[in-house]
């Protein structure tokens, strides 16, 4: 034990058996629900590499699990689509965004979606697009920082981080929602089998002759999950944590983020307006129970300080 708090987890015989077991039962297990892809083995191989390269390695790697384990259940989700257990909202969700947000556009009313698509700009679907693309890297990086200089502070942001996305993910399945440019393609009709789309993010591929939003968007665990916008939710926990920690003027960049994050997911067609103020309440939600949690649970307090102990 004395070990294992001043060194992480050490590299010794059981730790050995323990990751190589755990490395074969998550390919078994990808395999089996959603198929083999490279991108697993990458996972496999930049984990191992990391966990026996140097203490130092072995402490960040082990830290971001947080994050693999997220990243593992969003990609498990594509085995299990929510439009198999609750009816897919596309009309009732379109015509109710219409009625709160509708825009009148030459005497009819639209959707902001539809607003946008039409009053578009070149220069606001490049700022848009890499607007959007800051939606992981971003926290992704903000976890690093606090990791190296701020090891609670980083376990609390993960933690509050994964927490929200599983909020989200039930929330997927409770309520199966259309994006805005499903609505364009196939109008009201259910087609449960359809891939993911770039939708507005396309012309920030056109324009650099690129297909980046594409691939991205082509390995999406479902297309019927945009409410509520997790793309939405993510910039507010980096906010919140960034104000926490008295950042100072990084805070600024950091709204700037989320206020374009928020936009592009409208401007785009990615999501309603309804599923970015969802977005936002999951975010709070998550937040305010999970410090709800530290102060009142005590398995989350020990958990937290065994989890410290291992990558300080």
């Amino acid at each position: 034990m004395k070990d294992a708090i001043n060194n992480g987890v050490t590299v010794n015989i059981k730790s050995i058996i323990v990751v190589s077991l755990l490395s074969v039962a998550y390919l078994l297990l990808s395999i089996f629900l959603v198929g083999y892809k490279v991108d697993q083995l990458v996972l496999i191989g930049i984990f191992n590499s990391m966990f026996y390269l140097s203490v130092g390695t072995r402490k960040f790697i082990l830290g971001f699990s947080i994050f693999i384990f997220y990243w593992v259940i969003f990609d498990y989700m594509k085995a299990f689509p929510n439009y198999n257990y609750n009816t897919v909202h596309i009309a009732d969700l379109y015509n109710f965004e219409k009625h709160l947000f509708g825009i009148n556009l030459n005497g009819k009313l639209v959707t902001p979606n539809e607003y946008f698509r039409l009053k578009g700009t070149t220069f606001l679907d490049i700022v848009t697009g890499l607007f959007y693309l800051c939606w992981i890297p971003v926290p992704l990086s903000f976890a690093a920082y606090l990791f190296f200089t701020r090891k609670r502070q980083f376990l609390y942001f993960a933690l509050t981080f994964l927490l929200v996305n599983l909020l989200g993910f039930v929330v997927y399945y409770v309520y199966p929602a259309a994006p805005p440019w499903y609505i364009e393609n196939y109008g009201f009709t259910f087609h449960p089998l359809t891939i993911g789309n770039t939708g507005g993010l396309a012309k920030f591929d056109a324009y650099f002759h690129i297909n980046l939003f594409k691939s991205i968007y082509a390995k999406g665990s479902n297309v019927f999950a945009a409410m509520p916008s997790l793309h939405s939710a993510y910039p507010v926990i980096v906010l919140y944590y960034g104000l926490k920690n008295r950042l100072g003027f990084i805070n600024i960049l950091f709204f700037i983020v989320v206020i374009g994050i928020w936009f592009t997911a409208v401007y785009a067609s990615h999501h309603f307006v309804l599923d970015v103020l969802a977005g936002i309440t999951c975010a709070i939600i998550g937040i305010s129970l999970f410090n709800l949690l530290i102060s009142k649970v005590k398995f989350m307090q020990t958990f937290i300080k065994k989890y410290e102990a291992i990558i300080e």
